[in-house]
């Protein structure tokens, strides 16, 4: 006799859960949080393009308010004038796979910014759809020289909770960005930048790129021997790689000739067209951050049109309805916008006060852990916050994500912020003899005379994260001009 086994029938089950869901107007807020000053105001104008309910407050400041401005902006220490901030040592790259000047693009297709050149090309992938949105988190990270300036576990923790994303998701969307033009893109150091460079299929126009043999040391120089190059060193050089002389020149003329800066193109220097969001000035209660009133845009409800659906029937005017929300929705989230950055940048204020006293070489280790918890934030909206976000100082016009680094331990038990230590080699290479520059051990053993103790190594990563040449590409570059 056969065992009759019962059929199983699908049923519907209802299971309690919690679902995080993102209401329109809280999208709204992220959104504009994230947005710089200008893409802010583009995007303020085509609201009011398309909601009759919103409308600019064009009224004068008051008296009142004009004059408490006036007497807090007088009430200074004879602090020095507000000067531009002295940019730090260009790359010496020679311009490399991509021409220096835009020729070969008109100048009306070409985009404006670096993000918008990769976002055009993201929309023409075809990726996944979660691939896409996790590159264009990532492209928001890229600083102005198109590199990714934090590690990809930091990254992970600054998402949103409700995207529920992996490590290797995230590092396979660095690689669809990675895969963009300009090549180099999204690169994490110097190392990485030029590597991918020298993978790129547009490399083979250069001479140099022809020979398999020089471009398999020029790929292991900036690989495993970046540090070595900057030596000058060329028969250990070319005993560490394993190739001749000749080879190793050809390698070396290549690796002049890639661009040690991929968003060089895009770039323009922030303080030159940077609307400051928030200004520090120093009172007599210390160092205060005020909001920018220029920057800060000043909208209102249409009042005729509030008037008329007043007098109305909810149902008689349901589209307008929609609109008057939507209108109070975007002053309330304009407003928040701009409080939270003011208390993020007054937190600053407070942990780098030394910096406004002092100048870059005084900066604090600081990281937005810190100044999440003691605000009861997030640190994903701490870093929106603080990116593309501008603050006027004695010292020049800085992104508020300047003031973040680890700290460095000193002989005195104290630590210094990552950031002064980067100012101390910037001004050592600024000062340093052209023909005969730093190595980076030589940097290692001035810093160590200052009572500060790092490695070689840890020299070499400060030095190419200020985008600095090692010593031999410096020296050679010297003697170019």
């Amino acid at each position: 006799m056969q065992n009759i086994v019962p059929m199983t029938r699908p049923i519907l089950e209802l299971r309690p859960g919690q679902h995080l869901t993102l209401t329109p107007q809280l999208q709204q807020s992220i959104r504009l949080l994230q947005l710089s000053t200008l893409d802010l105001e583009a995007e303020i104008s085509q609201v009011l393009a398309e909601n009759p309910l919103l409308e600019r407050d064009d009224e004068p400041q008051s008296a009142e308010e004009h004059a408490d401005s006036e007497r807090e902006s007088s009430v200074q220490d004879d602090e020095p004038p507000l000067e531009r901030e002295t940019p730090a040592e260009e790359m010496p790259g020679s311009g490399g796979v991509y021409p220096d000047d835009d020729s070969s693009l008109p100048e009306a297709a070409r985009p404006d910014t670096l993000r918008e050149h990769l976002l055009g090309q993201l929309v023409l992938t075809r990726a996944e759809p979660r691939d896409v949105a996790l590159a264009g988190l990532l492209i928001d990270e890229l600083d102005e020289n198109g590199y990714l300036g934090s590690p990809l576990e930091e990254i992970l923790g600054w998402l949103p909770a409700e995207m529920e994303p992996d490590l290797d998701e995230l590092k396979a969307a660095l690689s669809l960005l990675q895969s963009f033009d300009p090549a180099g893109i999204g690169a994490r150091d110097m190392a990485e930048c030029l590597l991918l460079q020298l993978r790129n299929p547009d490399l083979s126009r250069l001479p140099e790129a022809a020979d398999g043999a020089v471009l398999a040391c020029a790929r292991r120089i900036c690989a495993e021997h970046l540090s070595l190059l900057a030596t000058g060193n060329t028969a250990r050089l070319c005993a560490a790689v394993g190739c001749d002389e000749p080879t190793f020149r050809a390698a070396h003329a290549l690796i002049l000739r890639l661009e040690p800066r991929p968003g060089r193109a895009w770039t323009v220097p922030a303080a030159d067209y940077a609307v400051p969001d928030v200004i520090v000035r120093k009172t007599r209660r210390g160092w205060q951050a005020t909001l920018n009133s220029a920057a800060v845009p000043r909208l209102q409800i249409n009042g005729l049109y509030a008037q008329m659906l007043g007098n109305q029937k909810e149902s008689a005017h349901a589209g307008l309805q929609s609109q008057l929300q939507q209108a109070r929705w975007m002053i309330r989230n304009v407003e928040q916008r701009f409080d939270t950055i003011l208390r993020v940048a007054q937190a600053i204020v407070e942990h780098q006060t030394a910096f406004f006293s002092q100048g870059p070489a005084a900066m604090r280790p600081l990281i937005l852990k810190d100044i999440a918890g003691e605000l009861g934030l997030h640190e994903s909206t701490i870093s929106r916050a603080t990116t593309q976000k501008y603050m006027l100082t004695p010292f020049g016009t800085l992104e508020l994500k300047r003031f973040f680094g680890t700290g460095v331990s000193t002989e005195g038990g104290d630590a210094t912020s990552a950031t002064a230590v980067q100012t101390f080699i910037r001004q050592m290479v600024a000062e340093e003899n052209r023909a005969k520059p730093l190595s980076d051990s030589q940097i290692m053993q001035k810093l160590a005379d200052q009572g500060i103790v790092i490695a070689r190594r840890t020299v070499a990563k400060y030095r190419e994260a200020l985008r600095i040449a090692p010593a031999a590409l410096r020296k050679a570059q010297a003697g170019a001009r």
